[in-house]
């Protein structure tokens, strides 16, 4: 191995290891006896027991949960509708207004985002008495971010498709509705898993957003981590973190294995 890849490498693993020491840090002094959060003093569970007997932790894991999982499916839902319109219907009126809408919410700046869905509610809220501020305001402007990036996820699958299969299927007879729910959807069916979990991680891990949105007692648990660690980061944080990366590692690793074994069983 020359001098030019012995660089390279080390560049790599230092950038690999500023992403993941901190992280392993943290997932080690989870399992900490001491009550500061970087200091070591013995192994020890109780943090994680302290975790679940924290009602207030609890309720803003599951709404949090709950808002990342009802966003991921509209998002999901209007995604593959605007993929599908942007990469099979040619040109229609409109289209020009469609990619530049699915465009905006990715470039643009999440205060801005989030600043312009509040006075949308807000307007709303004065002229017809709806939305109350919660989860529903907080899930409707997570479907706003994130159905942009499932219609990427979902146009550029259905870019690279081959059309033959669909345009035999509606030459034997099949309706367009038959078509899509028989063929083009289980081909699509990797980028919409793809799609859902973009989708998902986006809205759990959102702040700035669900700051702007939420209303009383409706704070997410991104929301509830940062109002703690302003007062400084407590082993609950710790444990919490290392739950959710592995758990977010985990579901990763399984959808990943998934979507493998469909490619090679549509391949074989």
């Amino acid at each position: 191995m020359n001098r030019r890849n012995w660089s390279l490498w080390a560049v790599m693993a230092a950038g690999y290891a500023f992403l993941y020491v901190p992280i392993l840090s943290l997932a080690v002094y989870s399992f900490s006896a001491s009550r500061m959060a970087t200091v070591w003093g013995g192994f020890s569970t109780r943090w994680y027991a302290a975790l679940f007997a924290n009602e207030q932790i609890m309720q803003a894991l599951g709404r949090s949960l709950a808002i990342a999982a009802l966003s991921a499916t509209l998002a999901t839902v209007l995604g593959t509708a605007s993929g599908l319109a942007l990469s099979r219907f040619g040109r229609f009126p409109g289209r020009g207004l469609l990619s530049l809408m699915n465009s905006a919410p990715m470039v643009m700046p999440d205060v801005m985002l989030g600043l312009s869905s509040l006075l949308l509610f807000v307007t709303l809220q004065h002229a017809l008495g709806w939305p109350e501020r919660g989860m529903g305001t907080i899930m409707i402007a997570h479907v706003t971010l994130t159905a942009c990036y499932v219609t990427v996820v979902v146009r550029s699958r259905m870019t690279s498709l081959d059309d033959s299969l669909e345009e035999a299927a509606m030459d034997l007879g099949a309706r367009p509705w038959r078509v899509f729910f028989l063929i083009t959807l289980p081909l699509v069916a990797p980028a919409l898993l793809a799609g859902w979990l973009l989708a998902f991680t986006l809205s759990l891990d959102d702040l700035v957003i669900a700051s702007f949105t939420s209303g009383p007692g409706a704070s997410t648990l991104p929301m509830l981590i940062y109002s703690k660690v302003k007062l400084g980061v407590t082993p609950e944080i710790n444990a919490l973190a290392t739950l959710i990366v592995t758990v977010v590692a985990a579901g990763v690793a399984i959808a990943g294995l998934l979507m493998h074994r469909r490619e090679r069983s549509l391949a074989g």
